[in-house]
């Protein structure tokens, strides 16, 4: 994985996991790789993948069962998709717009290049 500078490793780990979770790669109650398993696969410090399942169980997206590792908690997915639809409507379409209005784009140009591309 390739990682930039401009968040914390641990969160772009949790990122990571949060998208495999949204792409269906985890179901609800289904194990997650170890923190071990996951240090080795992203290729970080284990102590680095350990911050990122605290963040996420913190944050209600995983659990441990003590001896038998980290699952996915029931409704994870729909919250992790809530929470992004929120960060993206109250951070990145601001910018967008602010960038738009720069530009002289209009709403029209934007949904016709959305057509154009979404399939």
């Amino acid at each position: 994985m390739a990682f930039n500078n401009d968040k914390a490793i641990f969160l772009q780990m949790a990122d990571r996991l949060c998208d495999e979770i949204l792409a269906g790669n985890y179901q609800d109650d289904e194990r997650i790789p170890s923190v071990r398993e996951y240090a080795v696969m992203l290729q970080v410090n284990t102590n680095t993948a350990v911050k990122a399942y605290e963040a996420l169980s913190r944050d209600g997206i995983i659990y441990n069962k003590r001896g038998l590792g980290y699952f996915v908690t029931s409704g994870a997915k729909q919250q992790i998709m809530e929470a992004r639809k929120r960060e993206f409507m109250e951070q990145t379409l601001p910018e967008l717009f602010r960038n738009m209005q720069l530009l002289d784009i209009k709403i029209d140009d934007v949904c016709n290049f959305y057509n154009k591309w979404h399939v």
